[in-house]
């Protein structure tokens, strides 16, 4: 039987899911006045728009259609639900997140830079999600955690890169905006190294203890494509249920909180 608290959850991700398609479609709305022929926008802003829109509709795929990738457990018995499918849209969608933030990124370079100068965090940051991407289907492929451990530290790297650069930028930049930037950017990186990166280190531990057989890139493809077990058991969830909920929640609105504040700047970000 379904745990109360566990269909409870889902209701709640489902339901944040719908928020956040009415705030992105708010945001949308309000880009679309703000760039009206007598107002001033510039190209962006319609970047950082679109790419929200990925990541939310990518994020709202999976609060509708939970899946723990290396068990392969789903809650929703779809063929939809097979991790296959939820790791592509996952990591396009964060993708396009880790795209928002090199855009910010690159407006925060200094101007009197040069070239390479002013696009060398923006490239840094989208080559370590890259990478961070490349660990994650690696993981979830041979069902080895440690690559999960990795993926998640430059997850939290590019976070403290955004967080240096924020500093070095100084709080005239962001209208006001500058102490969430920086709260928000702590928190991340210290919910990553201190619940996340642990979590998947301990979790590749108990699986050499027990002499786990790994599989091969080949049969993990396979594997993701044609396996996915239904579970509705607490214990199955329960470590997943905090980060999975901050990240369609908080993370979202950051996302969708960078259209607004490039609309803010007057320049786009």
């Amino acid at each position: 039987m379904t745990s109360r608290a566990l269909a409870w959850w889902h209701t709640s991700l489902c339901a944040i899911a719908v928020l956040n398609i009415v705030l992105w479609s708010l945001c949308a709305l309000a880009v679309a006045r703000a760039c009206a022929p007598a107002h001033f926008c510039t190209g962006p802003c319609y970047i950082q728009l679109l790419l929200s829109g990925g990541y939310v509709a990518g994020c709202a795929f999976r609060c509708f259609l939970p899946v723990i990738d290396v068990p392969r457990l789903v809650l929703v018995d779809s063929r939809l639900s097979r991790v296959s499918i939820g790791r592509s849209i996952a990591t396009l969608a964060e993708l396009c997140f880790a795209a928002q933030w090199a855009l910010v990124l690159h407006r925060l370079a200094p101007s009197s830079a040069s070239p390479l100068g002013q696009a060398l965090p923006a490239a840094a940051v989208l080559a370590l999600i890259v990478l961070a991407e490349g660990c994650s289907w690696y993981a979830v492929l041979t069902t080895g955690q440690r690559a999960h451990a990795a993926e998640n530290s430059l997850w939290g790297l590019s976070a403290a890169l955004v967080v240096a650069a924020v500093l070095a930028a100084g709080p005239h930049r962001f209208a006001g905006l500058y102490g969430q930037v920086l709260a928000g950017g702590v928190l991340y990186v210290a919910f990553i190294f201190f619940y996340d990166v642990p979590m998947y280190w301990s979790r590749w531990h108990a699986d050499q203890a027990r002499g786990h057989r790994y599989l091969s890139i080949a049969d993990g493809w396979l594997d993701v494509r044609t396996r996915w077990t239904v579970s509705r058991r607490w214990q199955d969830w329960k470590d997943e249920l905090p980060w999975m909920s901050l990240y369609f929640s908080f993370g979202v609105w950051s996302s969708i909180w960078l259209v607004y504040a490039s609309l803010q700047s007057g320049h786009g970000s």
